[in-house]
């Protein structure tokens, strides 16, 4: 992969810096917010085309239209690690075959959305006689609760998977496949990711030099930093009162954007009265556009990536005015 997101800690700011947000939380109403202060978000999915297949295509060369025949493959045995070249640590089954992520799954509650046919393409891993070698933290295993009442087996809350196409220990053809695939580290973040390297599970920033918008010819105008890094919104995250709805186990996939000074973002061509800072619940600031948080996709592997628009209904690529990018 070419491009690498690095995460660090934003520092605190000062108390007069933090003082002042206050005071401008309570000046600035967004566009996002109704007249009495609430926001609007219940039909925001629907705004920009929510799909109903969670942004993939489970039908293109994913397996037949019947769907799959059992929801659940072989068991793992005991989950091993192995060292690639690339994305370091990754965890496979006792056989040495990758063990996989999906990224439009949740771990907190642990939830799978892979039915049907995207079982023919990712089976799901029993949890039934699942164990931990060294370097994988046996309290991290647990199950889920699938929809024919079979147990699949998790990895830090997130429901584990092999895929089809891998015919051989050591493969890992799953990795980025559809940008919301990906090899499990033995924190169960993405490998490869900043997220698995750091242990994941609290909020830093993404740090760039500048904000861009480029004419995406799919989405239109959209906001990227300047090494072409698409930033996302959330509908879980509410614009007044500015909240976030993304912490703990979400912030392995997507990463808080830094703050930058609405004059910087003037000159590069935004609105500076919506460059509104966000100070998250762990201290740090993030940047939001019109009162919404931004934040990056771990699963965009190429600069130019969108594959985080319409992941799961709920994160949408950023106008240049806080709103949500229409396919």
């Amino acid at each position: 992969m070419t491009t690498q997101l690095t995460r660090q800690r934003l520092p605190h700011r000062s108390a007069l810096t933090v003082a002042a947000v206050a005071s401008l939380f309570l000046t600035v109403a967004c566009a996002g917010s109704d007249g009495d202060g609430t926001t609007t978000i219940e039909n925001a999915a629907n705004d920009a085309g929510a799909s109903t297949d969670n942004g993939y295509d489970y039908g293109d060369g994913y397996g037949s239209d019947t769907g799959a025949a059992t929801q659940l493959g072989e068991p793992a045995g005991q989950l091993t690690l192995a060292d690639d070249s690339e994305l370091g640590e990754v965890v496979t089954d006792s056989e040495g075959f990758t063990l996989y992520r999906f990224e439009n799954d949740t771990a907190d509650p642990p939830t799978s959305n892979c039915e049907g046919d995207c079982l023919v393409a990712w089976p799901a891993v029993p949890a039934e006689d699942a164990s931990a070698t060294a370097g994988i933290d046996p309290d991290l295993l647990g199950e889920v609760e699938r929809s024919d009442g079979s147990l699949q087996l998790t990895l830090n809350g997130w429901p584990v998977y092999r895929y089809a196409e891998d015919t051989a220990p050591g493969d890992i053809n799953g990795h980025g496949v559809g940008g919301v695939w990906n090899a499990l580290a033995p924190s169960g973040a993405p490998a490869g990711s900043d997220a698995a390297e750091g242990g994941g599970g609290e909020a830093g920033g993404a740090e760039f030099d500048a904000l861009n918008i480029v004419d995406d010819p799919e989405l239109g105008e959209i906001v990227s930093d300047s090494e072409g890094r698409t930033l996302y919104r959330f509908d879980n995250d509410t614009a007044w009162p500015m909240s976030t709805g993304c912490e703990d186990a979400c912030l392995d996939t997507w990463i808080p954007a830094e703050f930058i000074e609405p004059e910087v973002a003037e000159e590069l061509g935004f609105d500076p009265e919506l460059i509104i800072p966000f100070e998250r619940p762990d201290g740090t600031i993030q940047l939001t556009i019109d009162c919404w948080p931004l934040y990056y996709f771990t699963g965009d592997q190429e600069p130019g990536d969108t594959t985080g628009h319409g992941a799961q209904g709920l994160w949408w690529a950023v106008t240049p005015e806080g709103g949500k990018a229409a396919a």
